[in-house]
């Protein structure tokens, strides 16, 4: 029997899982294929690295590797510290006995206890994964949709004054990067003055990036953007990785908190001191910690008159709560929050929950430089227009750890001043100059990588016959090193008749940009972090959502990894659910990603009942699509445990209808049964709507809480069990 891994992970999407699963499961087994599930969510690896759980993530490390392996990956926390401590609490109080977490290690065992629970924060889990290039794209049937469906998209104002702000000149990463080809494999190391801060073996032939943010070209910057928003009156809005780059975002959020806080931050010095306040965890970390303090009531009665004295406005990610952009590093998702700040015409929410233009704050120019063009076209522009718009596919480079997202162990917060020198066989390859303070950091790219993100572009404008646009920099070192590798490597394709240009990051976001409101593709061919901006900006401009997305990695081994949509909507949807029992989560790309799954496995092997089963799936996805059959977004409308039932009618249906007899002969009366039964199985899942739903934990919900609470139809659990 051919095996697919089914990640399961957290929030919304793991809720889903209990009612898709058996479902899934029912249809494949008929065609010989099992889908299992690993356990990579957050609560699983804090446990594994603990020593309670298996190590999932490690074995799903090795299955990307084989020539046959098939996982489809679901979007899981890229935990912050706060998420983190908060699913260690969750843990504990479920009677796992397991250390809190040491944010300030006083001795050996704290340092090792850190140590260990360190390696579950911030993207954990896609470096391990990604042994492969990505391929994310709308599916025909999900662009057409959009475009009969179109989604709201607000007007831009007359004059509008919103902007993104990005540091130029010296002082950010981009300013300060150098890069180096290897020659050969050598050890190399990265040293301050001379002491050494890590090492790696480095690979022949592989790119190495070293660049630093200058913390005091960070809050100069900061300070002016304050002072320009509150001359421009618009809103300021603060905008980070801070859960993947899990060392150089947070300490830049922390520095911008201070900075629109300073007198506030340099009063309460001692007090914050004293109770181990560290800004890079934000306003409710520092809330915690104060409460109980005698000065609680004052240090809160200080922030607020900030707010509400002579700042800018400040943007909010819940105006009903007072949650403010410094509520939590986990909060500020730029690949989120920007294209909510285009969506919404250029504005964001203030404290009194009224939509008002902004200042999107972006420090690193690096991809600062792709939202501020984002912005700046719209505002020259107009808004786009859903029904006509084209449509952007993406190419993006992140196979073995290449680029930032791979960099976390070679990022450093500069204990001292000092030369920080990266050093190989032949001596020193580069040295920056720094501050202490400064945030300092080395991104790597192998050839092998690289050779397959060529050769999958090349596969694809073959296929699509459009523009592909290579998103590199001549100004950028390490984009020089990446164009001298990719001009040698197109030479080893026929790319007769493709049109394969570069272009710099403002240009070619001009290029696709202009294509797109002529309602044309383009295929950006980008780095790993521009493909996670890029993958959510355009689809949530497009589709409304990025998780409709197709989103292939072809593994270099031979196999394939299936990621689904991004999940960043996915707490909103627990909390919503935890209280009225309506999940709105939309398992579309799930669905899309089995049905490339499956196609996979049938490449692999030629089997008549496979790719019967895989039609019936195309079938039914377009149907789910053409009948409108997402999850609502209100209680008391059908929700996402309707569209899975809506899904497999559509399916057994394409099956009863279809050539494979065997699977025509099983799914007949199913596909019969599920018609005549609809009304009974609908009014079974409506009638949990408006309920609170206990399913024993949001990071570890309790398996069999859960299922009884995402599979309420007992008509249709009769159904497809019986398959």
């Amino acid at each position: 029997m051919s095996k697919i891994i089914w990640s399961k992970i957290d929030e919304a999407p793991a809720l889903a899982t209990y009612s898709l699963l058996p479902i899934v499961n029912a249809f494949t087994k008929a065609a010989g294929v099992e889908v299992v599930t690993s356990d990579i969510s957050l609560a699983g690896r804090v446990l594994s690295a603990m020593g309670l759980a298996e190590d999932e993530l490690s074995k799903l490390g090795e299955v990307v590797l084989q020539e046959d392996g098939n996982i489809i990956k679901l979007p899981n926390i890229s935990a912050s510290v706060g998420q983190l401590k908060d699913c260690i609490a969750e843990l504990q109080g479920q009677g796992f006995d397991i250390p809190a977490y040491p944010e300030n290690p006083a001795n050996d065992a704290e340092k090792a206890t850190q140590a260990k629970y360190s390696t579950c924060l911030g993207s954990a889990v896609n470096p391990v994964l990604r042994e492969g290039n990505s391929d994310r794209r709308a599916a025909n049937a999900v662009k057409r949709f959009a475009q009969k469906n179109p989604h709201k998209l607000r007007a831009f104002p007359e004059n509008p004054k919103a902007y993104v702000a990005h540091m130029e000149g010296k002082g950010d990463f981009f300013s300060n990067e150098e890069s180096s080809t290897l020659d050969k494999d050598q050890k190399i190391t990265i040293a301050l003055n001379g002491k050494e801060l890590g090492s790696f073996d480095g690979v022949a032939s592989e790119i190495i990036d070293g660049t630093f943010m200058s913390i005091s070209a960070l809050n100069t910057f900061y300070k002016k953007t304050i002072e320009d928003a509150k001359k421009n009156n618009v809103l300021w809005s603060l905008h980070l990785k801070a859960t993947m780059m899990k060392i150089s975002d947070p300490i830049m959020f922390g520095y911008g908190f201070v900075a629109f806080f300073p007198e506030v931050f340099a009063k309460y010095a001692d007090v914050f001191a004293e109770l181990n306040v560290n800004p890079n965890q934000g306003m409710s970390d520092l809330e915690n910690k104060i409460a109980g303090h005698a000065k609680e009531a004052e240090i809160k009665a200080a922030f607020l008159a900030v707010v509400e004295g002579d700042s800018p406005s400040i943007a909010m990610v819940d105006s009903d709560k007072g949650t403010t952009n410094f509520n939590a590093s986990n909060d500020v998702i730029i690949d989120a929050s920007m294209p909510v700040v285009v969506r919404e015409g250029g504005k964001q929410w203030d404290r009194t929950g009224a939509a008002v233009e902004c200042v999107a704050v972006i420090p690193d120019s690096t991809y600062g430089m792709f939202h501020a063009e984002m912005v700046a076209d719209c505002v020259k522009n107009g808004q786009y227009d859903v029904s006509t718009m084209g449509t952007m596919q993406n190419i993006g480079l992140m196979a073995q750890k290449a680029e930032e997202y791979g960099s976390h162990p070679t990022t450093f917060e500069l204990a001292e001043a000092g030369t920080v020198t990266v050093t190989g066989d032949a001596g020193v390859i580069m040295s920056f100059e720094c501050e202490a303070g400064d945030i300092w950091r080395m991104s790597r790219a192998k050839d092998v990588a690289i050779k397959d993100w060529v050769r999958l572009t090349v596969e694809r404008t073959g296929l699509e016959k459009v523009p592909a646009i290579f998103w590199l920099d001549d100004k950028r070192a390490h984009d020089i090193q990446i164009k001298i590798k990719v001009d040698a490597f197109l030479k080893e394709f026929d790319t007769t008749g493709l049109d394969i240009q570069f272009m710099n990051v403002t240009n070619a976001t001009r290029f696709t940009n202009a294509r797109v409101r002529e309602g044309k593709m383009t295929i950006a061919v980008t780095g790993n972090v521009l493909r996670d901006h890029l993958t959510d900006m355009y689809p949530i401009l497009e589709l409304g959502t990025s998780a409709k997305m197709l989103s292939i990695v072809p593994l270099l081994a031979g196999g394939g990894l299936y990621e689904t949509g991004a999940g960043g909507s996915a707490p909103k949807h627990v909390d919503q659910f935890l209280k009225e029992g309506h999940l709105r989560w939309d398992s579309l790309g799930e669905i899309l990603a089995l049905a490339e799954s499956l196609r996979f496995l049938g490449l692999k092997n030629s089997d008549s009942k496979l790719t019967a089963l895989t039609a019936g799936l195309d079938y039914a996805n377009d149907a789910y699509l053409d009948n409108n059959k997402e999850p609502g977004r209100k209680v008391g409308q059908p929700d996402n445990k309707a569209s899975h039932f809506f899904v497999a009618q559509y399916w057994a249906k394409a099956l009863a209808e279809g050539d494979n007899t065997e699977l025509a002969a099983k799914f007949a009366p199913v596909a019969k049964e599920l018609k005549e039964k609809e009304d009974t199985i609908i009014a079974e899942l409506l009638a949990v709507e408006g309920q609170a739903q206990d399913i024993g934990g949001y990071f570890h919900p309790d398996d069999a809480k859960a299922e009884k609470a995402m599979r309420p139809s007992a008509t249709l659990n009769a159904i497809i069990d019986s398959i």
